[in-house]
């Protein structure tokens, strides 16, 4: 009888990830295995079947010519010795899929880890963050020792088995048919074990160094933003990859401006009189060396905002540019002499002798205020 498809022994698509693989292999020989069905025949044919699908799709070799050229790719190698004729316990598939939970597992000989990923927190002005620029940062952090280049051995010599664990990075205690895996303690998990090890990082295979670097700040960035720089971080344990560096961007607060996204805004005093009567005031704009003359119009109140369209900030991942939005307020004179006093006495009473209304908002707030004391009142 011709061979069942591998994946369709295992119940999965033909572009299933080996994490798919692992968990539907576990599933199953949890299910088919004889140790767990005594006397099944039918369990142990299909233990067979999902143990030789396993061996062979989990070796990327073999799943390539599988994947091409079906049953027959795989020519005289067969599935790796596959199906329980082997005498395979239940324990071993425990180990074998089951082992990292216990964070063991069939460790290989020279285990290397990826570095750590760092963090570091760089404050711009203003200016910076809206029109871009470089900066320079100073960070500590492992790097790969140069002597050893990572390896944490002597030069002339290298990491040996472990023999503790025979360079498995693990020890098994079984107990009937299950069998727990633990950490090695001799080698802590690595298999290996440096004897001569390298003077310099004392056999760490990394020392603390200070990295500077030049990191370059698009314009249009926020505080929150983070810039990426692959590799930057900490090299890895045993020559391992290094991790990466995320440079988090705070912007300090300005002495004029105030960010609102893309947007800016800024508060602009006016005067008194220029409020009444109406005149222009000169507003910076961030980046240039000229001022924007703002016309305000007669009788402007304090509060209003005006629009300066474009002159805001290009945000950082495209659209348009913001706009500056200016704040007006009217500023009320101080450490006035009896002259003028008396001139704005005369002044406020011929407003309230004139019979047209000089306050818009006054009426408008009395009549609230009326009606709040007559509900209180009623």
């Amino acid at each position: 009888m011709a061979k069942r498809d591998y994946y369709e022994a295992l119940g999965l698509p033909r572009n299933a990830t080996e994490a798919e693989l692992k968990t539907a292999y576990r599933r199953l020989a949890m299910k088919f295995h004889p140790d767990r069905n005594p006397g099944d025949a039918q369990a142990e044919a299909s233990f067979k079947e999902i143990k030789e699908a396993w061996e062979v799709l989990k070796d990327p070799r073999k799943r390539a010519a599988y994947d091409q050229f079906g049953h027959a790719g795989l020519g005289g190698e067969g599935p790796g010795g596959g199906g329980f004729a082997g005498g395979e316990a239940f324990s071993d598939i425990f180990g074998e899929v089951f082992g990292d939970i216990f964070g063991s597992g069939r460790r290989s000989r020279s285990r290397v880890y990826r570095g750590a990923d760092l963090r570091y927190e760089v404050e711009l002005e203003l200016e910076q963050a809206a029109f871009g620029d470089t900066v320079t940062i100073s960070l500590p952090l492992a790097v790969e020792c140069t002597v050893c280049h990572g390896s944490g051995a002597k030069a002339g010599s290298s990491a040996v088995p472990c023999r503790t664990c025979g360079g498995r990075g693990a020890v098994r205690m079984q107990q009937g048919f299950f069998a727990v895996e633990q950490t090695c303690r001799a080698c802590h998990g690595q298999g290996t074990v440096i004897e001569d090890p390298c003077e310099a990082c004392h056999g760490e295979g990394r020392v603390r160094d200070t990295k500077t670097l030049a990191v370059k700040i698009p314009a249009g960035v926020d505080s929150g933003d983070r810039i990426r720089l692959g590799g930057e971080g900490e090299a890895g344990p045993n020559g391992g990859p290094p991790g990466d560096l995320y440079v988090e961007i705070v912007v300090k607060p300005h002495t004029i401006f105030e960010r609102q996204g893309a947007d800016l805004a800024c508060e602009i005093p006016v005067s008194f009189a220029s409020a009444a009567l109406g005149g222009e005031v000169e507003v910076p704009v961030l980046g240039e060396k000229t001022r924007e003359q703002l016309k305000i119009p007669e009788g402007t109140q304090s509060g209003k905002v005006f629009r300066l369209r474009g002159k805001g900030i290009r945000p950082v991942r495209g659209g348009p540019q913001g706009d500056l939005m200016v704040h007006v307020v009217v500023e009320t004179p101080v450490g006035l002499n009896k002259r003028q006093k008396e001139l704005l006495r005369e002044f406020e009473s011929n407003l309230r002798d004139s019979k047209r209304s000089h306050s818009p908002r006054e009426q408008g707030w009395m009549d609230k205020a009326r009606g709040f004391f007559d509900r209180l009142s009623s």
